[in-house]
Formats: structure tokens, C-alpha cells, sequence
């Protein structure tokens, strides 16, 4: 059981730094540090290869199927066990950029778990979603509208 618990803590730990290594990257680039920002990047995505193969060896890729219900599954957690609380923590504290950022986080969770539902129910459908770069809610086809989470203009998303 250690080696399961192992593998499970090192992807969290290789995840966190790429995802880390990419934000400085942006930061190096905006300081126009050039060489730093190759740095970052390419050790960012050393971190993606290993992350990647800590969590396959761990069992962590199933089917499609059992992928969407373990996105389901997770999504669900995150909206309606992890985040609830962290809001009122943060708000508690007067920490309004984390209650914001939680708050943001909390509402797009719920839009992705029932996404995935969605596309659990119809595993061979195919839709372009777009995706708001300012809170992370996706929407299924292209937006007509402002998000309804942020308020960010519909052009603004990002294609997928």
C-alpha cells in the first residue's frame, strides 16, 4: 500500500510544480527574462512526464467511461465538500482575492461535473467547448452570451 500512496503523492507533487514552473515562466517572461522563461517551460514539462507516468502507474487512466465518472466524482467533491468551506474561511479572514478565486473555482466545478455527465450519456458525441481564461467556466458550443461566472465577454474564450 505504500508504493500506491507514493506514486499518488508524487503526481500531486509533479503536478503542482509544472503547473508552479508555468507561472513563473510568465513572470520571467513579463520581466523579459528569455532564458529563465525556457527554463521554466521545459522543466515544467519535465515535471508533465513525470507526473504522467507516476499517476498511469498508479492505475489512474481507466476507460473513457470510467474517466468521465472519475471527473464526475471529482468535480462533485470539489463543489460540494472542498471549496463550500475554504469560501467562508477565506471570507472569515477578509481574504477577498482567495473567497474570489474559490468562489470562481466552486461555480466552474459544477458547470464541468455536469459536462461530463452530459458527455458520459453521450460518449460518442463531438462538441467544441470554449473555455473562460479569467474564472474557467467552459461552455458546450460557442458563447453567445457573457459568462455567467465572471461576466468575461464571450470572445475573450478560448477554443477546444
Amino acid at each position: 500500500m505504500a508504493t500506491k500512496d507514493n506514486l499518488a503523492a508524487a503526481f500531486a507533487g509533479e503536478s503542482q510544480a509544472n503547473r508552479k514552473y508555468l507561472m513563473f515562466a510568465e513572470q520571467a517572461e513579463k520581466e523579459g527574462y528569455k532564458g529563465a522563461a525556457k527554463l521554466f517551460r521545459a522543466a515544467a514539462e519535465a515535471e508533465q512526464i513525470h507526473a504522467f507516468a507516476e499517476f498511469r502507474a498508479n492505475g489512474g487512466v481507466g476507460t473513457t467511461a470510467q474517466n468521465l465518472q472519475a471527473a464526475i466524482n471529482g468535480e462533485t467533491h470539489e463543489f460540494t465538500s472542498m471549496y463550500p468551506p475554504m469560501i467562508e474561511e477565506a471570507k472569515a479572514e477578509g481574504n477577498t482575492a482567495a473567497a474570489r478565486a474559490f468562489g470562481f473555482a466552486n461555480e466552474a466545478e459544477k458547470v464541468h461535473a455536469a459536462l461530463y455527465k452530459e458527455a458520459l450519456a453521450d460518449i460518442n458525441g463531438d462538441a467544441d467547448y470554449y473555455l473562460c481564461p479569467i474564472c474557467g467556466f467552459i461552455h458546450k458550443g460557442k458563447p453567445e452570451a457573457a459568462c455567467p461566472i465572471c461576466g468575461a465577454k464571450p470572445e475573450i474564450f478560448k477554443k477546444f
